[in-house]
């Protein structure tokens, strides 16, 4: 790490805890221009880590969905190769991602071909 508190390979130095997780977006410029799919290495409520298609630039003002969240815009604050840091201009709830697709969580039934059946005799 050098005095700034940042290792010179990762990019800034991030506060509050993050989770790992894999997610696909698209992601596009404000305006809408596509800058191809990205994968969500990490995620906190101020930003996120992820690997891209293709190199992307920093400085790029950008928007995306995250599943269980909707949409985000932020910032492209450090690019190294096809990996991006992304601040987000207004915190998120990083657990809503976590939650399962359907919103029912562990409370969904369970269909009926994969039931056990007992076999009475």
């Amino acid at each position: 790490m050098d005095s700034n508190g940042e290792n010179m390979d990762r990019g800034p130095a991030r506060s509050g805890p993050r989770d790992s997780l894999f997610l696909l977006t698209n992601l596009s410029t404000v305006d809408g221009t596509p800058l191809g799919r990205a994968r969500v290495r990490n995620l906190s409520a101020t930003g996120l880590m992820a690997d891209c298609e293709r190199a992307v630039p920093a400085g790029i003002r950008i928007r995306f969905d995250l599943r269980g969240i909707g949409q985000v815009n932020g910032s492209i604050v450090w690019s190294r190769d096809d990996r991006i840091g992304i601040a987000f201009d207004q915190e998120i709830d990083p657990q809503l991602a976590r939650r399962p697709v359907s919103g029912q969580g562990a409370q969904a039934p369970v269909p009926d071909y994969l039931r056990t059946r007992r076999v009475i005799r």
